[in-house]
């Protein structure tokens, strides 16, 4: 596949979510590799998924929470004002990331305050799919963006910057 060709591909429509505890740090989950070279030591992200046709961003990133996390106690404070971007390496898109059908991701960001229990995060989908992470921790919002994957960090210090002044509010 050529540059000009992955060019051409569409952004796939997803969700994003910061989620918080009450002494308001982030919840990240470390992915599990899905392609070699994945990232190496950088493999945390936070709880991010597909939209559905005809899917709210809101109750996707809902359904996503419950998903990847296990849990469903959150509330939503805030969405973000912009969709954000980023295109996967072109290693990745080689290697049949996304299918091959998709360039990127294109997401709305989700603030949520998490209501519930630390023991009840489950990263074991209750429907026998594959786990998107096998480890997960609560940290700073200052530490958040050295810990992701290169190519996904100019979108997560978009995030942080738009989040900031509302977590400094809560």
């Amino acid at each position: 596949m050529t540059s000009t060709d992955l060019l051409s591909l569409p952004y796939r429509p997803c969700v994003g979510i910061m989620l918080l505890n009450h002494e308001n740090k982030v919840w990240i989950g470390r992915r599990i590799p899905k392609w070699e070279g994945d990232g190496k030591n950088s493999l945390w992200q936070m709880p991010q998924g597909g939209i559905d046709e005809g899917e709210e961003p809101a109750i996707a990133a809902l359904r996503e929470l419950k998903e990847e996390t296990g849990t469903a106690n959150a509330k939503i404070i805030y969405e973000s004002q912009h969709w954000y971007s980023y295109d996967l390496p072109r290693h990745a898109l080689i290697n049949t990331a996304l299918k091959g059908k998709y360039r990127g991701q294109t997401q709305r960001w989700f603030l949520m305050r998490f209501t519930g229990s630390d023991d009840e995060f489950t990263l074991a989908p209750p429907d026998g799919e594959l786990p998107e992470f096998d480890d997960w921790k609560w940290v700073d919002l200052s530490k958040l963006c050295d810990l992701v994957v290169p190519f996904k960090r100019d979108v997560y210090t978009q995030v942080v910057r738009e989040f900031e002044p509302i977590i400094e509010r809560l």
